[in-house]
């Protein structure tokens, strides 16, 4: 990949093609179309010919907007990153760290394919660093120094991944085997139950008629803000 090039790309400093130009045409339109396709039927599904056909035109040229698929994978990521930007106005570092976690869940469930990205190593785009640049002033008047509210950014976007890739291997098996997760329990549980006298703390639990189950994502999200609000607190960082 040629990062010069794609950077040019990423923040609109190419100058459009004028030989062979299609009408109508646009990076914006091709990377829109890449994205349907991703989210449909997966990324190992995404090629510059799909992605021509579905714009009605000959692969070739596509070429003449972006030079392939590495470089248009680069675009997809940057557009995302800016459908759902994070509140300007919350209450509080915790709570604005909160909004940005669930609006990121939010993304990869709309975006499965997002889960193979690596954010250390891809390029910037402009809708990249504006979600960094919201994330960091976030944590304005935290006291933290810049590398330490770069391992907080790190910390939560780590979380988040954790669960969003828990919730998607839930998809992928709930599709694989037809059966929901809901009714896997249902059918599952009453199987289970013969064989935990001998484990009593779990059985105590598993029969207690009062159970309630946590919102797992809140909960290890409150735990993680628990945990970043403890470091801020100390005074002897």
């Amino acid at each position: 990949m040629d990062m010069a090039n794609t950077m040019a790309l990423l923040w609109g400093t190419k100058p459009a093609p004028t030989r062979g130009r299609k009408p109508g045409m646009t990076v914006d339109r091709i990377v829109t179309a890449a994205i349907a396709i991703a989210d449909a039927d997966g990324l190992d599904a995404l090629s510059m010919r799909r992605v021509a056909d579905e714009l009605c035109v000959g692969t070739m040229s596509l070429y003449r907007y972006l030079p392939g698929k590495t470089e248009l994978y680069e675009l997809m990521l940057d557009a995302v990153m800016g459908e759902d930007p994070p509140r300007t106005d919350p209450a509080g570092w915790r709570e604005g760290l909160a909004d940005v976690a669930r609006r990121s869940l939010a993304g990869y469930r709309r975006h499965p394919w997002l889960l193979g990205a690596s954010l250390s190593r891809g390029l910037v785009g402009p809708n990249q660093a504006a979600l960094l640049d919201r994330i960091l002033a976030i944590l304005d008047g935290t006291g933290l120094t810049g590398g330490q509210r770069m391992a907080v950014v790190g910390l939560v976007v780590g979380y988040v991944q954790g669960r969003a890739r828990q919730l998607a291997e839930t998809a992928r098996t709930e599709q694989r085997s037809g059966m929901s997760d809901g009714r896997f329990w249902q059918e599952f549980a009453p199987l289970l139950d013969p064989h935990l006298d001998r484990f009593p703390t779990l059985a105590a639990v598993w029969r207690d008629d009062e159970l309630t189950w946590e919102d797992e994502f809140e909960f290890g999200l409150q735990r993680v803000l628990d945990g970043i609000e403890t470091y801020i607190d100390r005074g002897d960082r």
